[in-house]
């Protein structure tokens, strides 16, 4: 599949993850309408939104400077390549 160019497709992409998260949440709480709920889901979606952010900025910016994540599953191969190669250290050592 090839990379999004259009500027106009990829805020419609986002607004459709903004509008899909609003619905989604709102079905929630409608389901189970306690403050207990809310407090819940809003703790979940801060620590995702801050997970998220760890994988692509922190990592980048911080860890490995040469490295770009494409994705989530990106992310997962880079993490299991980085254990292999520790793996393999310290087995020649």
């Amino acid at each position: 599949m090839a990379d999004i160019k259009s500027p106009r497709v990829i805020y419609f992409k986002g607004f459709l993850f903004l509008a899909t998260g609003i619905v989604a949440g709102a079905m929630l709480l409608m389901r189970a309408p306690t403050l207990q709920v809310a407090m819940l889901l809003a703790i979940c979606i801060w620590c995702f939104c801050r997970c998220y952010y760890f994988a692509f900025y922190v990592i980048e910016h911080y860890v490995d400077h040469e490295y770009r994540f494409a994705g989530l599953i990106d992310f997962f191969k880079y993490l299991a390549g980085r254990s292999n190669k520790r793996g393999r250290q310290e087995v020649d050592r």
